[in-house]
């Protein structure tokens, strides 16, 4: 799991942009190809668990395989975005599906630094097709819209597929046949593609696909820093969940039932946001989801009972999802020009990227706590950074109230 912030200053509210509505057919099918892109966030622990567990991969390896593959992801997503434009699109989808389901597929075949490799060429195609998606969002006359609804989609859709992979999938036919379920996934999403316009209309002027509309002050780009430091501290946990729970004597199907708790309880938390988005003060919302962060780090390090380690993973997701739609006002009352909400995403995406990357560090094949301390240590600092965002804006605020009197 990355949330997809698009800026809306340039577009129609009321209509597409260039007035080309999609249907809801075609929308589906855009919706589709995002959902295959960003399907391996949510699916890491399970898979590459299992493959540290088989002795494809060493603790340490299993950080770098999972950097490697979601920054390759979020920088194909943005270079496609910049260089690319949204004209046939169906035959880059199926480009992009097929070389993607190869490279699943080659995975069965790969072990250590392979594996790094192999992970990272398959954040390529699976960045282009997120940028489909976002493409879409992005002319829609209402993209925050579109926006929570994909990442409502793509959370449901990790959870029913690691729940298939848990159940059905990899106690016959193990790791590899869970990349070869991806890959027949790819195989099977290429037949969106008939569905798919063969162009999206242009971006207002000054406008990009990626979402790039210029740099933002110097608070727009503390409030991006904050962002990073939450999503650094849950892709930290989040990769090394399964270590976790294999340290805590657990058996095997405890880490399956974890991810899938831990994704229904994102699909919840997500939908209980969007419900409380515009009712309550973003300010208080991620203060309380770092607070309750902090906690459940605290759980997790006792390495608790099977039961409580579900119950932590289940807090863990909802927490996760409940707090990215609140990082949205954060960064528009941190910079009002909108650059820093423009940029949200990426923010997110290198920080959920690099946060394994950095516990790969401060673990080792028989101790994975270390990524307790890190993810501890992020979610202090974005604490205290929210904290002083509110306080120095509603200062500000005063001044300003002050100096009208």
């Amino acid at each position: 799991m990355t949330s997809n912030t698009i800026a809306t200053d340039e577009i129609d509210t009321n209509h597409w942009v260039g007035g080309q509505a999609l249907s809801g057919r075609e929308i589906v099918a855009a919706l589709t190809f995002g959902v295959v892109g960003i399907m391996i966030p949510g699916l890491q622990p399970l898979l590459l668990g299992a493959l540290a567990e088989s002795g494809r991969l060493s603790a340490e390896q299993l950080g770098y395989v999972a950097t490697a593959e979601l920054l390759a992801m979020g920088a194909s997503a943005v270079l496609a975005g910049a260089l690319f434009k949204p004209v046939r699109l169906r035959w880059i989808a199926v480009i992009a599906c097929l070389a993607l389901a190869a490279i699943d597929g080659l995975t069965t075949h790969l072990q250590g630094l392979d594996l790094v490799w192999g992970r990272a060429a398959a954040g390529v195609p699976s960045g282009v097709l997120i940028w489909i998606t976002l493409s879409m969002i992005a002319r829609s006359p209402t993209p925050e819209r579109w926006a929570g609804i994909y990442l409502t989609i793509q959370t449901l859709a990790q959870f029913l597929w690691a729940t298939m992979l848990a159940a059905m999938v990899m106690p016959r036919w193990g790791v590899d046949g869970g990349f070869m379920s991806l890959s027949v996934l790819c195989f099977a999403a290429m037949l969106a593609a008939f569905a798919l316009p063969d162009q999206f209309a242009a971006l207002p002027s000054g406008a990009t696909d990626s979402g790039s509309a210029g740099f933002p002050r110097a608070r727009g780009w503390i409030a991006l820093a904050a962002s990073f430091l939450y999503l650094a501290a849950i892709g930290a946990v989040w990769v090394y969940s399964e270590p976790l729970s294999r340290q805590a004597g657990h058996g095997v199907a405890v880490i399956g039932a974890a991810v899938s708790i831990s994704l229904a309880c994102q699909v919840a938390g997500g939908a209980m946001a969007t419900m409380l988005a515009g009712r309550v003060r973003w300010n208080h919302m991620l203060a309380l989801c770092g607070l309750a962060g902090l906690g459940v780090l605290a759980g997790f390090a006792t390495l608790p009972s099977a039961a409580l380690f579900l119950l932590l993973s289940g807090l863990f997701g909802f927490i996760w999802l409940f707090a990215l739609p609140f990082f949205v006002p954060m960064a528009i009352e941190a910079d009002p020009t909108r650059r820093a909400a423009v940029l949200l995403g990426g923010a997110q995406l290198l920080g959920a990227s690099l946060g394994p990357l950095f516990a790969s560090m401060l673990v080792s094949d028989a101790e994975a706590r270390g990524a307790l301390g890190l993810g501890a240590a992020a979610l202090c600092l974005f604490l205290i950074i929210t904290t002083w965002l509110h306080r120095t804006r509603a200062h500000q605020a005063f001044g300003t109230i002050g100096s009208e009197i």
